[in-house]
């Protein structure tokens, strides 16, 4: 072997040992691997069948739920206020005031009063401006969450405070301004010591392949549509790891978890308001319009969501709830 053959094919095997070791340190921080779960706790399971109920409300009822419709936003709000109230949470549905029309925002808080607080939310509008969009997966799918988890919470004696909060106009024109309705209850939320916010955004779209927004993507996470994701910004790692083993204890639903600055798609949800007020958040999401074809458009249809699959989705984000409310394991010290 010529003796520049010698340097160079040794120059390349350094160079290969080299960057092995850090690819897969950044692999890991992206992938955030968890290694343990949060046991599932004790208590009745999500059903389909409601879920699939409080869908098909939200997108036969009440369409076009968008801002330019506040009555149809009204009418989803009275259904999510008496859904709540059945499940004997405290419920306040705050109004505020844009373009001298009125949009409220839907809380249902369990016990106790004060102390720390976990914030779930998602929002309840869907994206106008083509006509009568269903918005089945964006976002009655996040909403319908809302219910049921309010439903397995009901009864339960609770040591933290949990606030579900459904919201009105997260989608344009009105998305990344100051009258979102979840910053308008972030901005609320001000003084208060919140541990921390999980948003449902599209939690009920499952397909046999998960398609790939880029090759890092296709590298590192399954090729197959059947995986709910945890996202957040490194700064959001400790929430992420957390909700990722509380939703693997608690469904038998494949689970990822993607951490990364906060503009590589990390911001086009309900999540950046709390960002905004220092307070740790994280997206639950099936992918959204990466994996579902029907985003923003007429086909968004309720009969296109799996909701057995929802179910899980909506078991596992329970668990992370009971995790920090009752006291269980690491997510009780959040952050």
């Amino acid at each position: 072997m010529k003796p520049f053959i010698r340097t160079t094919l040794r120059v390349l095997a350094v160079t290969f040992a080299t960057l092995t070791p850090l690819l897969g340190l950044a692999a890991a921080a992206i992938i955030q691997p968890t290694f343990s779960v949060v046991p599932r706790l004790v208590g009745p399971r999500a059903d389909p069948e409601r879920l699939r109920r409080h869908v098909a409300f939200l997108t036969v009822e009440v369409p076009p739920r968008d801002s330019d419709h506040p009555e149809n936003l009204d009418r989803a709000a009275a259904y999510l206020r008496a859904q709540f109230a059945a499940s004997g949470a405290r419920v306040t549905a705050p109004s505020f005031q844009i373009r001298g029309r009125t949009y409220r925002n839907v809380v249902a808080s369990f016990c106790p009063e004060s102390g720390p607080l976990l914030v779930v939310g998602a929002h309840y509008d869907s994206f106008g401006g083509f006509g009568a969009n269903p918005g089945a997966d964006d976002n009655a799918s996040g909403t319908a969450g809302l219910l049921e988890i309010a439903r397995l919470l009901a009864g339960r004696r609770l040591d933290r405070r949990v606030d579900l909060v459904a919201f009105a106009n997260e989608e344009p024109p009105y998305f990344g301004s100051a009258q979102m309705g979840s910053a308008v209850h972030a901005r609320s939320l001000a003084g208060r010591d919140v541990r921390g916010m999980i948003c449902l955004e599209m939690i009920g779209y499952f397909t046999p392949r998960q398609p790939a927004p880029s090759w890092i993507f296709r590298l590192l996470y399954p090729d197959r549509g059947n995986f709910i994701a945890v996202a957040g910004r490194w700064a959001d790692r400790d929430l992420t790891r957390e909700v990722k083993r509380a939703l693997r204890g608690g469904s038998d639903l494949p689970v990822v978890s993607f951490t990364a600055p906060r503009s590589a798609g990390l911001d086009a949800s309900d999540q950046i308001n709390y960002w905004d007020r220092g307070i740790p958040a994280v997206m639950v999401t099936n992918t959204a319009d990466v994996r579902n074809p029907h985003y923003h458009s007429r086909f968004d249809t309720a009969d296109t969501l799996d909701y057995a699959r929802m179910a899980q989705v909506v078991d596992g984000v329970t668990n992370a709830v009971l995790a920090f409310s009752e006291g269980h394991g690491a997510a009780a010290a959040l952050p």
